[in-house]
């Protein structure tokens, strides 16, 4: 029944119903000019400490009240929040300064006006209306096969053979990097069998060690013991994580990490939430099916005003869940919503199901990064709203120069 339940709602997502009216509408990926960045200098740091812990610091948010009554950004002030750190795999940290062509400034105001009720349960509202992933044929197959698990504890997703997108707050607090990031680690969905290939090439490599260790005394009996002991105890292991439907996770080294500036203050400022998002270059590629980006369309232009994503949330050990929701409000960095999330499910990437205007085909892409719970001003009336950041085309040419550098040729998004 839960499975049925499940594949209904799959295959309903990028055709929600309101009032009739949805789908008679436009829901198709337009392609956007994108502003280009350049990498005009960069600077070595000295080495990070790594001892924040594992927290945002932010004072109140900025909300769309708020934002309203803020001067427009000049050239100057996104530069400088767009330069960005780079921690690399042996713990050394460069700056590197940015300048932006082909800008276009948007229209900064608010661009909803509805209102929502005042929350008062922390990150999930009344009925709890995730999904936790259990059927071995969703978890490892796309869209859930890209959503990924950080060794901080926060989650990510694959934008590329060698780049996760996550929050920025996963390995960096504000002011320092967390506890735990300067050997950061990825692990990516895998679901494994007794009878694996793993085991047996195990099985081989002890039998050579006990081949080697021949002319010791006793040391080919007790070799052998140890290593069927061993894989009686994997094999438990296994049997028990599959039976749990619980994945087991490939864990891949991070070769550098990549923050904003406008994140990364190092106690010069307040960390600014619309800058929460981190890439992270592996050290080793996958093979798996990635998610592109997209850029964020308004509210209005989202079948059904939902959007998605999975995440590995805390209090659901090591099982992946998938939720959807209703945006309630948005501004030209936030998305504000009531999608249920626990801590841990912090740096998926939010998604949407749109119809891609050359194929005429379905396509999700990722239009923004699940930064968690935020209390804002809204009207005038403190309110908590679990925050999305949106990939604009001024961050969506950000990531492009993370992942292809100078050379990269991201035009349109």
């Amino acid at each position: 029944m839960e499975t049925t339940l499940f594949w209904l709602i799959l295959s309903t997502l990028g055709w929600t119903l309101i009032d009739g009216s949805e789908m008679e509408r436009d829901f198709m990926w337009h392609l956007r000019k994108i502003p280009r960045l350049v990498s005009e200098r960069t600077f070595h740091l000295t080495s990070p400490t790594f001892e924040a812990d594992a927290k945002m610091v932010l004072n109140q948010a900025c909300g769309i009240e708020c934002q309203k009554e803020l001067p427009a950004p000049n050239l100057s002030d996104l530069e400088d929040s767009l330069s960005y750190e780079t921690v690399f795999e042996n713990g050394t940290r460069t700056l590197t300064r940015v300048k932006v062509q082909g800008w276009v400034p948007e229209p900064h105001e608010n661009l909803t006006a509805q209102g929502a009720p005042v929350r008062r349960k922390r990150q999930v509202y009344g009925t709890d209306s995730r999904f936790s992933i259990l059927d071995k044929r969703f978890l490892t197959n796309f869209p859930f096969n890209t959503a990924v698990k950080l060794s901080t504890g926060c989650s990510g997703i694959l934008i590329s053979p060698n780049h996760v997108l996550t929050a920025a707050h996963c390995v960096h607090d504000g002011n320092d990097y967390i506890k735990g990031s300067k050997k950061l680690r990825v692990g990516l969905l895998k679901m494994r069998n007794k009878g694996s290939g793993k085991k047996h090439r195990g099985s081989r490599r002890n039998r050579r060690e006990a081949r080697g260790g021949a002319g010791r005394e006793g040391s080919r009996e007790n070799l052998k013991e140890s290593a069927k002991a061993g894989r009686r105890r994997k094999e438990s292991a296994r049997g028990q994580r599959a039976a749990d439907g619980m994945p087991s996770f490939q864990w891949t080294r991070v070769k550098n990490t990549h923050i904003p500036k406008g994140w990364a203050r190092g106690g010069r400022g307040d960390a600014a939430l619309d800058y929460d998002y981190a890439l992270l270059e592996l050290k080793r590629a996958h093979k798996k099916k990635y998610m592109e980006l997209g850029i964020s369309p308004t509210v209005k232009k989202l079948p059904g005003g939902m959007i998605h994503f999975s995440g590995f949330d805390h209090d659901r050990a090591d099982q992946l869940v998938y939720r959807f929701c209703s945006v309630s409000d948005e501004s030209n960095d936030l998305l504000y919503q009531y999608c249920d999330a626990e801590s841990g499910s912090t740096g998926s990437g939010v998604y949407l199901r749109l119809k891609d205007l050359d194929k005429k085909r379905w396509k999700r892409k990722i239009i923004a990064v699940y930064s968690g719970h935020q209390w804002v001003d809204i009207n005038g009336v403190q309110k908590d709203y679990n925050v999305a950041v949106r990939i604009t085309p001024l961050k969506y040419a950000q990531i492009c120069l993370w992942m292809h550098g100078d050379d990269a040729s991201c035009t349109y998004g």
